[in-house]
């Protein structure tokens, strides 16, 4: 008697999420946050099923996080684009209910930006790897993540030039490489070429590649050019993969390093790293920079984001000087 075959059961719902999530290219850290607020939504009504649930429920939970957990508004608006994403994207549900659930107002608050003799008394107090960094977001604009998850092959010394990679909206920009950092940056990958043959010849040089290219390029996770310029100290486990590897530098160890400088300057500002690229675009326009080259040197997509470092330009109110000035 030959034996049944069993059918596989099927996979849990938090595991369509993310199998979802992964075939749609979100990030690892959108996902951890996604399945965060999809599995305390579904604790929060006595883990019913979604397919259960509706609108009533979403803005049930969507309150609660407000009134109860007194969370930002960004907050609560994560929470929704997570169960906007499980609706739509795993349930197969688009009911007109899914549009009409508002989304928190975000308070409009004007960015924290320093003078230049502010940065360069928070970059005195900061050396070797998390100094060349601090220099980098400031000189070039970048946001914290895109300097963590700088490859080697997006650096190019001749034009003085950093290819931001997959930045926010999915895009890539081109800035610029400050002329003070190319000494200091080409030390650094000599050191780091080093820290990569070594880990080659041990079997472990293989980097994360994004959008499945490992696939298509099978060598390329082991090649130079794909390294990460700022790599973690040791190895750890992908937990899309499984693979052991060496991972970019955790981006917490810099923001501590940023905090413990401002606070040894006796800065009285809530400076952090995104600080450096709110006193980049204010001190380019300072400098007199057309407001469009500035907004591609940032890679907003509309020049009203980047209008808001007219706002804080050391020149009186909206960057306009009073006309009591002029008698």
């Amino acid at each position: 008697m030959t034996g049944v075959s069993k059918i596989a059961p099927p996979p849990k719902l938090l595991d369509q999420v993310r199998d979802r999530l992964r075939v749609k290219h979100y990030s690892i850290r959108t996902e951890t946050q996604y399945l965060q607020w999809i599995r305390r939504f579904i604790l929060f009504h006595d883990k019913r099923h979604p397919k259960e649930m509706g609108a009533t429920e979403i803005e049930a939970f969507l309150t609660h996080l407000a009134v109860e957990g007194s969370v930002a508004a960004s907050t609560q608006n994560q929470a929704l684009s997570a169960l906007l994403f499980l609706y739509r994207e795993v349930l197969g549900i688009n009911l007109p209910w899914l549009d009409g659930i508002v989304r928190a107002k975000r308070p409009q608050r004007l960015p924290v930006v320093l003078t230049r003799l502010e940065v360069s008394g928070v970059l005195d107090r900061m050396q070797g790897l998390h100094g060349l960094m601090a220099r980098l977001l400031y000189g070039t604009g970048m946001r914290l993540m895109e300097c963590v998850r700088l490859r080697v092959k997006d650096v190019d010394f001749e034009r003085a030039e950093i290819v931001v990679r997959d930045g926010k909206g999915a895009k890539d920009r081109v800035t610029m490489l400050p002329q003070s950092l190319l000494q200091p940056l080409q030390d650094h990958l000599r050191w780091r070429r080093k820290l990569f043959e070594d880990d080659k010849s041990r079997g472990k040089a293989a980097v994360y590649m994004p959008d499945a290219l490992d696939r298509k390029y099978p060598n390329a996770a082991t090649e130079w050019a794909w390294q990460y310029v700022f790599p973690a100290a040791g190895f750890s486990i992908d937990p899309r993969s499984n693979a052991e590897r060496r991972h970019h530098i955790d981006e917490k160890t810099l923001q501590r390093a940023v905090k413990k400088a401002v606070q040894a300057g006796g800065l009285s500002k809530p400076a952090t790293p995104h600080t450096f690229r709110h006193s980049f675009a204010t001190h380019l326009l300072q400098s007199g920079y057309d407001i469009r080259t500035v907004q591609e040197l940032l890679g907003h997509a509309d020049v009203a984001t980047t209008m808001i470092y007219t706002h804080v330009l050391n020149k009186g109110g909206r960057g306009v000087t009073s006309p009591l000035d002029a008698i």
